[in-house]
């Protein structure tokens, strides 16, 4: 039977994608090699990595005003990436706080120089965006996080400013259209719409860097890595051969526009469920609900959890927990997952109604 994926990450990816990679981890391209023993510096693996930035660029209309890179650390290294390289001695950066990541990416902007929250949803338990904030046209720029898995909210239009923006995108990169010149770096960790964890994502405007005026650690400078091609040093080969496989397979299912309606159709068949029916409940404000990640909570859990619970296993659902700060239950479909999960799911909770109604 299959198994209903709905882990918040690592996470579902396309199952052509797990053929091919596992074939490739005996013998790669024909070389009677695994893939994770060549060289990096070889004629196969230096495609590898081209593809994959290549595919970006074109997935994503990333103008020639940007580098792509692939690094290593996840989300958590760029924080503070993030600040070494754009954050000046003298200047500050504004912070948009819609979660437990934003938050840590403030932190470590923090420690670094000056940095503050221009506006936070923490009063409510980031179950909403902030809004109607007016950004510090000073700044050397602006942070905020696409995407809020954990609490499942989504920013839906990001602000027209002349402050350079830097988007946390690590649970929707590739799930929705953006306008990547909009943006002065994108970063994103692979294993949610891209491939396993161990990569990370980075699209830079080239003219954004070089004015922090600050002593920046080699491995931590983007500029190191933008000069040798991401291989500065060992990339994590397998991470980003996977990530230009799933690149490939969304290429050949028509692309970041198509995968939105997919991603579109699937958010709103759960949440018309769990709005209609009158057992289960959203957490996250209506206007800005998350494609990727749906959090919602049982109204009565103390009577209908144990049943619940029973028709989840019943039907092979996985990692449909909420997160321990929210409750309940969380459900990510990222670019890989189908409608046809989502319809199981929501068989489910139609099936406690009748039961309880």
């Amino acid at each position: 039977m299959k198994i209903h994926n709905f882990s918040a990450g690592p996470c579902i990816l396309p199952q052509e994608v797990f053929k091919e990679a596992s074939e490739s981890l005996i013998d790669f391209d024909n070389l009677g090699l695994s893939v994770v023993e060549i060289s990096h510096r070889s004629k196969s693996f230096v495609a590898v990595m081209d593809e994959a930035v290549a595919l970006t660029k074109e997935l994503l209309h990333v103008p020639d005003t940007h580098e792509v890179i692939f690094l290593q650390g996840g989300a958590s290294m760029q924080f503070i990436m993030v600040a070494f390289n754009l954050l000046t001695e003298s200047g500050k950066a504004q912070y948009l706080d819609t979660g437990a990541w934003s938050s840590k990416a403030y932190k470590e902007a923090a420690g670094l120089g000056k940095a503050e929250v221009l506006a936070s949803s923490k009063d409510a338990n980031y179950n909403y965006i902030p809004k109607g904030y007016t950004i510090d046209e000073s700044a050397d720029y602006f942070h905020c996080t696409s995407n809020n898995t954990i609490y499942g909210t989504q920013i839906k239009d990001f602000p027209d400013t002349r402050v350079p923006v830097v988007a946390d995108m690590s649970s929707d990169i590739f799930s929705r259209s953006i306008d990547v010149k909009d943006f002065d770096l994108i970063y994103a960790g692979a294993q949610k719409n891209l491939g396993p964890a161990g990569a990370t994502l980075v699209i830079v405007r080239k003219n954004a860097l070089g004015r922090s005026g600050r002593y920046i650690p080699t491995m931590l400078d983007y500029t190191t890595h933008i000069s040798k091609g991401s291989m500065f040093n060992t990339p994590p080969v397998f991470s980003v051969y996977v990530s230009m496989l799933t690149l490939r397979w969304l290429k050949a299912n028509g692309g970041v526009e198509t995968i939105a309606k997919r991603n579109d159709e699937k958010a709103s068949l759960l949440y018309q469920e769990i709005d209609r029916n009158s057992l289960f409940a959203g957490t996250a404000a209506i206007e800005d609900r998350s494609t990727m990640n749906a959090c919602f909570l049982l109204n009565d859990e103390g009577s209908h959890k144990e049943y619940f619970d029973k028709l989840i296993n019943t039907n092979q659902i996985s990692g449909i927990n909420g997160h321990r700060s929210v409750g309940g239950y969380r459900a990510s479909m990222y670019n890989a997952m189908d409608i046809e999960s989502v319809q199981v799911l929501v068989n489910c909770m139609q099936e406690l109604e009748k039961k309880y109604s």
